[in-house]
């Protein structure tokens, strides 16, 4: 990756990580470290690697991506107002009764390919879209990003053995492995540890990363493209509450929002990040 496109990724993933913290403190609720640890990711999926446009949503030759660990949809939603999808004005309602942006994606929303939010169910939907996708004999990919915790849920592994079986090449799954769950440190909740080991054996080509290097990420991804006899498991290390001080590595910001003064900390130490990069 050349230095331009990495510091333009970073920028816009600073800018998505605001966004974050935007909407979780006017909603007053969300889950802003989960949200946090995949900006990266997001940013890259959405502004380097899948093949979409905002001005054409529904367009049935575009790459989809669904959030199973739909509680970090303030990630997903911030990301889509960056590229365009909708303004970003629409982050401050965030989970307000009405609001287009509700706690969980819904698939009314433009740019979003799947509602989701009851956790290990939506890798089992993107493993239908990617199965209709080489039916049709199209050509876009699927990507679905689960959280660690997550995949302490039984459906996900009945879905990783379809994608082995019907030799998914068209998906990508993406663990997202920050080490932490609602109840506190996925090791001690109910350990799905070894993880890539646990892909492979299902039959996956896995690949690991650091979630916050882009550089990395490029890595990862290109290494997914190259594969073409079975699914791809990305299990990607990354640090929940990336990017503001006093939330990353702390599970307390599952469900928990900014108030006033955190929220003026984590936009400043922001703003400080994107002035750095832009300078």
């Amino acid at each position: 990756m050349d230095a331009s496109t990495k510091k333009n990724l970073q920028k816009i993933a600073c800018n998505v990580r605001m966004g974050v913290i935007e909407g979780t403190y006017n909603a007053k609720s969300g889950h802003p470290g989960g949200s946090l640890s995949i900006s990266d990711t997001l940013t890259y999926l959405y502004f380097n690697k899948m093949n979409v446009d905002p001005a054409n949503p529904d367009d049935t030759g575009r790459d989809r991506l669904v959030l199973s660990k739909g509680h970090t949809a303030p990630a997903l939603y911030s990301v889509l107002a960056q590229k365009g999808y909708f303004s970003a004005d629409e982050l401050k309602s965030l989970r307000h009764i009405g609001a287009m942006l509700q706690g969980h994606p819904c698939i009314h929303i433009p740019g979003v390919d799947m509602s989701s939010g009851s956790l290990g169910q939506g890798i089992s939907a993107a493993c239908g879209m990617a199965l209709a996708g080489k039916l049709d004999g199209s050509s876009y990919k699927v990507y679905t990003i689960l959280g660690d915790g997550e995949i302490e849920e039984g459906q996900v592994w009945e879905a990783a053995m379809f994608a082995a079986h019907y030799k998914l090449t068209n998906l990508v799954a993406i663990v997202d492995n920050n080490g932490l769950q609602i109840d506190g440190a996925i090791t001690e909740v109910c350990s799905p540890e070894p993880i890539t080991d646990k892909f492979a054996a299902f039959g996956w080509h896995v690949i690991t990363m650091d979630a916050h290097d882009f550089d990395d990420i490029d890595r990862a991804f290109t290494e997914a493209e190259s594969v073409t006899d079975k699914p791809v498991a990305i299990i990607q290390k990354s640090v929940k509450g990336k990017g503001v001080s006093f939330m990353e590595n702390q599970v307390s910001w599952h469900g928990t929002a900014p108030n006033k003064e955190q929220y003026d900390q984590a936009m400043a130490e922001l703003n400080a990040q994107l002035k750095e990069l832009e300078g």
